[in-house]
């Protein structure tokens, strides 16, 4: 299989995003067909002779297309996912994959009756602060870690088109959040014990546009997944990404997309605070007063080679290989039960057990 052929069902901005990174950066990918309901959305595409669609189910009749990239609203993709299968396409899905588990139960089922691979484009396993965190996660260099931070806030709060509609899949936990949630459970291995959510809309009507979500790990790791879009800070700080992993070893921290920080830790475990008060801003303390020259160390953060494209390189060799893609449906399935549970605990108001 010296080239896979796709079709894009889709051509809004991510579908653009897909043909860019497929035809210009993707060594062995072209993309022979595309799709959308308004032609308009179809004028700028960039192939040369790529066939154009208004109906999913002319492309999918096109023999020669090996993979299909399912990139419609939310609510859309189970049919879509389902009537690819049984046309005999290979399937990546945008996420999240579904609304629940129990339609993406009917997508899988169609994906193993046709005998299909299939998968979902979470890309974001790729981001270089992810990678960053993650590597200094697998050294163990921390030690016994007791928290991990994954944080995301931007002052654009209002959603767009269809994600304003709940029933369309809109909101949040379901645009960034499944991609944080990915991150998490694909860098903390063992099982999830608990969960408590706090979901809420600040200015988005019925869909949600901040969360704060608690995962405690069985391994004794909590993690704290948070989202606002609706932080306001002054002109240079309009958007902010943030990481912090702390163990008993020391803390890792990063700042941004690119990211910046580093690993603190401190010469020596002090015995005993001093006896004579330390005066601050805040007033006089001891447990909080700044530290005593040559106590505090930094080091650099682990450097890693990560980029988008590289989910697609993994795509194709995994076919052509013959072995399991890097997103598997049973972690796909696994986020998505979280989240229902996730909707389940801000609802209530409770902590709710998930794999204990």
């Amino acid at each position: 299989m010296d080239t896979v052929n796709f079709g894009i069902i889709g051509f809004g901005f991510m579908g653009h995003v897909h043909e860019d990174m497929l035809e210009n950066k993707v060594a062995g990918a072209k993309v022979v067909a595309i799709c959308d309901i308004d032609e308009a959305n179809m004028t700028d595409a960039i192939t040369p002779d790529v066939l154009k669609f208004t109906r999913y189910e002319d492309l999918l009749a096109i023999k020669e297309i090996d993979t299909v990239l399912v990139v419609i609203p939310n609510h859309l993709h189970k049919d879509c996912v389902i009537k690819a299968a049984d046309a005999g396409k290979n399937i990546i899905c945008e996420k999240p994959a579904a609304l629940n588990v129990a339609e993406l139960d009917e997508m899988m089922a169609a994906v193993e009756r046709n005998q299909v691979r299939f998968t979902v484009h979470q890309q974001r396993r790729f981001d270089k602060d992810f990678q960053t965190m993650k590597a200094v996660y697998d050294q163990k260099s921390l030690g016994n870690l007791y928290t991990i931070q994954s944080k995301l806030y931007g002052l654009n709060g209002n959603m767009h088109d269809w994600h304003v509609f709940k029933k369309y899949g809109g909101g949040m936990l379901f645009d960034w959040g499944v991609h944080l949630l990915d991150q998490m459970l694909f860098m903390v291995e063992g099982n999830l014990s608990t969960v408590y959510a706090d979901v809420r809309s600040v200015i988005n009507g019925e869909v949600d546009d901040y969360f704060k979500i608690l995962l405690r790990f069985a391994n004794g790791i909590t993690a704290e997944v948070e989202l606002g879009t609706y932080f306001l800070k002054d002109a240079e700080r309009w958007f902010e990404r943030h990481w912090f992993l702390g163990g008993d070893k020391g803390t890792a921290y990063v700042d941004g997309f690119d990211p910046v920080g580093g690993i603190a830790r401190t010469a020596h475990l002090l015995r005993s605070v001093d006896k004579k008060p330390t005066m601050s801003k805040s007033g006089p303390t001891r447990s909080f007063g700044p530290p005593q020259p040559g106590v505090l160390l930094t080091e650099a953060l682990p450097e890693v080679q990560t980029s988008h494209p590289m989910f697609f390189e993994d795509y194709l060799a995994a076919l052509r290989e013959n072995r399991p893609f890097l997103v598997k449906a049973e972690e796909v399935r696994r986020v998505l039960s979280l989240m229902e549970s996730i909707f389940e605990s801000a609802r209530t108001n409770q902590v709710i057990a998930f794999e204990a």
